[in-house]
């Protein structure tokens, strides 16, 4: 019980560090957003190889002593990485952003995140409680 406290605490560091980074480097604003992908914000660039950076560390830190099973590919994941584009697109924010925005008080944010529930929910209503479907659904077995 108490590693479980500790790695929870760690977690928490650890994603308070990449929302802080996230929310200093710009990337919750959505006018940066656009300038990143339209190729007019090149910095921006940085900051968001700084968060990647940072989450491969947590991974590496958090998971170096557990074996992590190899996925086979998944005939939905080039659709869902498109909607998951689209999405980021449309609002300006992937999930960990929108919590980024909400945490700087910007309650649009709230729209993104129930959008992000909502999504999850359809797809396990329809997708999963379809047997034809091959859900695939990553670290559940």
């Amino acid at each position: 019980m108490e590693s479980i406290k500790k790695e929870h605490i760690y977690y928490a560091i650890f994603g308070l560090a990449m929302g802080c980074i996230l929310s200093m480097g710009g990337l919750s604003d959505f006018e940066q957003i656009n300038g990143l992908f339209l190729f007019e914000n090149l910095p921006l660039l940085f900051v968001f190889a700084l968060s990647i950076g940072l989450n491969m560390i947590g991974f590496f830190l958090f998971f170096k002593n557990k074996k992590l099973s190899q996925k086979s590919y998944i005939k939905g994941t080039i659709p869902g990485s498109a909607l998951f584009g689209v999405g980021w697109a449309i609002t300006g924010a992937c999930p960990s952003i929108a919590l980024v925005q909400l945490g700087e008080g910007k309650l649009a944010a709230l729209v993104t995140i129930f959008g992000i529930y909502f999504g999850v929910w359809l797809f396990r209503r329809f997708v999963i409680a379809n047997p034809s479907f091959d859900n695939g659904i990553c670290g559940e077995e």
